[in-house]
Order: structure tokens, then C-alpha cells, then sequence
């Protein structure tokens, strides 16, 4: 087989000088936007007036990045709540002033954040049950997804545990990797770019480079996992009548999504300290997934009668 392995040392962002455009943050900005023009031609089909995309656009927005937010400290880091609350919300610390962007972000959180976002959406602007929106908001948050996990490739986290595959990435700017760190300390060079452009590029730091270990790309593995599930929910919904029955797409994206990342965390390296080993040795993602995979087949299967029209 050929192999494909990669030395993984992108830019993470556009340098203005007195400020970086980082990759990861215009994944959301993009997602985001193609959401946009992905619902448009769904809302014409359904026959709701474009007038309400613009809010629609708002409550996304901020149900997706404040539950992402919130579900990030509240699942995995918990302790920050309480000393440090403001940081949840801001993109630095306090005590002492750290600038750190806004890292941290939870899917499970997210997808909490849109429901709640949406059941109010429903309430003031369509009048329908909030599931019937929700069905529809999935198929561009699929795709969206797909653009955020990219966005994590660049940014070299989220990265998987060390294998021996021969598509395998050496993530050489995950500092948070105490084989890197050592790498480039031992460069004796202090500035951390100019450290791993050494490593990567300079003969006399090829054992350095041989140090750190080949890992699983998880990122690219949630992206096609995401693409796939974008497909399969784009043509649920105009090829059949299944979006006639409330809460089916929804229950669908449930099951898609958190199937593929119940699997993908058996090759993921764990994002936070503690929490590795619940029931039989799963880890957090793990286990905060089958409630929404189970919510996703009662969705599915459940009765009609289970959850009225409201159109």
C-alpha cells in the first residue's frame, strides 16, 4: 500500500501584525454562511418567507456557540465555572491575563444550545413545533461540522492516539504533546515557530523529528463522517417523505452524528485530564453520546401520534 503519512505544519491563520486571523475561527464563519444558502432553497421549497432567515441566521449562531461554549466547561472542565467564570465567555484569562481565543468547544453542548435556540425561534417566528425547524437545520449543520473538525486539522487538535497506519499525521505543532514539547526544547531554540520550522526542515533535528510519534487524523475521519451524514439528510429530505414525519431528520442526524463520533473516540486522544474510564472503559464523548443516539431512534421510530403538528 502507499503510503500517505504526513508531517503535519500548516499555518494556523492569516497574520495581520497586530492581530491573526486564525483557520479554525473561519471554519465557523464559513459554516455558518453556507448554512445560510443551504436552508435558503428549503425554506422557498416549504414555503416560509425568506424574511425569517435573517433570525434564523442570530439564533443559530448563538445557540450553537454559547452551548458549545457552556458544554465545553461544563463536561470537561467544570472547575473553570467556578474560578474563572468569565473566561467562558471571553477569549482570555484572568489572574493572570493570558490570551487563549476561544478553545473549548463541545458538540454535545452545541446541539443542546441549537435546541433550546430553536424551540424560542419557533415559538416568536414560525409557530410551528420546534422539531419541524430542527429537521430542517440539521442538514446545513451536518456540513457545517464537517468545516468546524477541518478547522480543528489546522489548528493540530483534537489529533488522534499514536498509531502505525500509513495514512498517520505527526502533528508537530500540538505543543499539548509532551514528545513535541521535548522536541523543541531540545532545539535550544526559543521562539516555538522558528523551533519546529527547525525540526521539520533542518537534517541535524531529524532524530527530534523521528521522536514524535505518527497519530490518527481523527479530525479528517469526523469531516468525512459529517460529509457522508450531510449527503444522506440533503436527500432524505427532497428524494423523500420522510420530512413529513416530525422529528425523523432530527432523529436521523442524532443517530449519524454521535454514532460517528461514539467510534472515532476509541482513536482520539482524551481532551481532558480525568474522565477516561466510565462503564467499560468509556470515556466522556462517549458516554454523553448515547443519549442523544437513543433520543435520536425514539425520534425515529416513535409513534405519529408521539408529537402533534403545529402546521
Amino acid at each position: 500500500m502507499l503510503p500517505l503519512k504526513v508531517i503535519w505544519n500548516p499555518l494556523e491563520g492569516i497574520d495581520l501584525g497586530f492581530f491573526t486571523i486564525h483557520f479554525y475561527s473561519l471554519s465557523y464563519v464559513v459554516a455558518f454562511v453556507l448554512g445560510w444558502y443551504i436552508i435558503k432553497p428549503i425554506f422557498t421549497k416549504d414555503g416560509i418567507s425568506h424574511e425569517k432567515l435573517d433570525p434564523l441566521f442570530m439564533y443559530t449562531v448563538i445557540g450553537c456557540l454559547a452551548g458549545a461554549r457552556i458544554g465545553h466547561y461544563l463536561f470537561y472542565e467544570t472547575e473553570v465555572l467556578f474560578t474563572d467564570p468569565l473566561h467562558v465567555f471571553l477569549p482570555f484569562k484572568l489572574s493572570p491575563f493570558e490570551w487563549t481565543g476561544f478553545a473549548g468547544m463541545a458538540s454535545h453542548g452545541a446541539a443542546i444550545g441549537i435546541m433550546i435556540a430553536m424551540y424560542f425561534y419557533s415559538r416568536k417566528h414560525l409557530k410551528k413545533h420546534m422539531f419541524w425547524i430542527l429537521d430542517r437545520i440539521v442538514i446545513p449543520t451536518a456540513i457545517g461540522g464537517a468545516f468546524v473538525r477541518m478547522g480543528n486539522l489546522l489548528n493540530s487538535e483534537i489529533v488522534g492516539k499514536v498509531t502505525d497506519v500509513d495514512w498517520a499525521f505527526k502533528f508537530v505543532r500540538d505543543t499539548s504533546d509532551p514528545a513535541v514539547r521535548d522536541a523543541l526544547y531540545a532545539t535550544g531554540i526559543k521562539d516555538t515557530d522558528k523551533a519546529i520550522e527547525a525540526v521539520v526542515n533542518d537534517p541535524q533535528y531529524a532524530t527530534l523529528l523521528e521522536s514524535i510519534p505518527w497519530r490518527h487524523p481523527s479530525q479528517i475521519y469526523e469531516a468525512l463522517c459529517y460529509v457522508a451524514l450531510f449527503v444522506l439528510l440533503y436527500f432524505v429530505y427532497w428524494k423523500t417523505d420522510k420530512k413529513q414525519k416530525v422529528g425523523y431528520l432530527l432523529g436521523l442526524f442524532f443517530v449519524g452524528l454521535f454514532v460517528a463520533r461514539f467510534f472515532i473516540e476509541f482513536v482520539k486522544i482524551k481532551q481532558v485530564e480525568g474522565g477516561e474510564n466510565f462503564i467499560f472503559g468509556l470515556n466522556t464523548g462517549q458516554m454523553l453520546s448515547i443519549p442523544f443516539i437513543l433520543l435520536g431512534l425514539l425520534l425515529m421510530f416513535r409513534p405519529e401520534s408521539w408529537i402533534k403538528r403545529e402546521d
